[in-house]
């Protein structure tokens, strides 16, 4: 592994992201609305009122965030934040929770901490808003638009962001027979071919609700978060090599669909996000890895508990959701592509212009 060419990468990142930063807010949006759909990664409050044990309503989540502790699952912003910006929102997009009726033009995050692709990830931990029912909330949004505007052509120019599957492994197949049994009857190969089909339903649906540039991250190496790191054995290795092998079956498939989807819908843009290469260059971990945060129980923060000092050092807030300096990383890099590799076939900001 070449360690310079981590930091070079890196430090060029975060470059990119001083610059985009001169130029958010300064201009309008250039897209007429962003429809955010996903899990914790993304979810900016929607399970605060939720009968759900993944919630991050509370300090010291939040702790760089303007308005402080929101249900984000970081001590500051987003990926899908940092993206609103570089579009040009001067706002942040509204939970679904909280929308308004007037809000809905703008945009809606519909993604919930806990959801999964299949409707069962995660259902252990209480109620969660699964993609089915992300994609229902979103049809409810569109007939609404379409009582108002009485025009929802708009639609086709807006940016939809996808960001979710990590629960479908977290919350099902690496918890076989303790909740789930995916684990117990599918070869990784299957279960990434199952998590596509399905996938591929709900990318066509959100297509049949006006999406025409829709952008869909790849799973992170989840073998190298904090957590899987110390639930299973990394025989003196950074990360779990055996569960981010399985996190590259669904990441190869889900870039072959996006390639179909590219071909079997000529009126609309699909493209795939490599987050998993953008937050660990060539197998690496670019920061720190230990957590920021005093934990409660396998991976979320205590309560009111101090956070480590220089955030800005660390990849992990908690043990499994990255800091706001990883999540810059992740948006500046989606929204304009450094290598070749972390956008395929467009990075966002080309997304806008197609």
């Amino acid at each position: 592994m070449d360690a310079d060419f981590v930091k070079i990468v890196f430090v060029s990142s975060l470059i990119m992201l001083l610059l985009f930063g001169k130029y958010i807010g300064s201009e309008k949006p250039q897209v007429p609305c962003y429809f955010i759909f996903g899990d914790s990664l993304v979810d900016n409050g929607n399970n605060n009122h939720l009968e759900s044990n993944w919630k991050a309503n509370y300090p010291p989540y939040g702790v760089d965030f303007p308005k402080g502790y929101t249900g984000r699952f970081t001590n500051g912003k987003t990926s899908a934040d940092i993206i609103g910006q570089s579009l040009g929102f001067d706002e942040f997009i509204p939970s679904y929770a909280t929308a308004t009726n007037d809000q809905f033009g703008k945009g809606v995050n519909y993604a919930s901490g806990g959801a999964g692709i299949r409707d069962e990830s995660g259902s252990h931990n209480g109620d969660i808003i699964c993609l089915d029912r992300q994609l229902r909330n979103h049809k409810s949004t569109v007939s609404s638009l379409r009582r108002s505007t009485k025009n929802t052509t708009f639609l086709k120019e807006c940016i939809y962001l996808i960001n979710i599957g990590n629960n479908d492994y977290i919350n099902n197949y690496l918890m076989p027979g303790k909740h789930y049994n995916s684990g117990l009857i599918y070869s990784k190969d299957e279960y990434a071919e199952v998590l596509m089909k399905q996938y591929h339903h709900q990318l066509r649906a959100l297509y049949n609700l006006g999406g025409r540039k829709i952008a869909t991250f790849g799973l992170t190496h989840i073998g190298c978060t904090p957590f899987m790191v110390k639930k299973f054995s990394t025989k003196g290795k950074p990360c779990v090599n055996w569960i981010n092998d399985v996190i590259d079956a669904f990441n190869n498939r889900l870039k072959s669909l996006i390639i179909k989807l590219n071909k079997d819908k000529p009126d609309a843009r699909f493209t795939f996000i490599n987050t998993a290469g953008i937050l660990f260059p060539q197998g690496a971990v670019s920061l720190r890895t230990p957590v920021c945060c005093q934990l409660t129980g396998d991976w979320a923060c205590t309560l009111n508990s101090n956070p480590c000092p220089v955030r800005s050092l660390t990849t992990f807030f908690d043990a499994l959701h990255p800091t706001e300096v990883s999540n810059m990383m992740i948006a500046t890099r989606s929204y304009k592509a450094v290598l070749p590799t972390d956008a395929y076939p467009y990075d966002i900001h080309h997304l806008t212009q197609v």
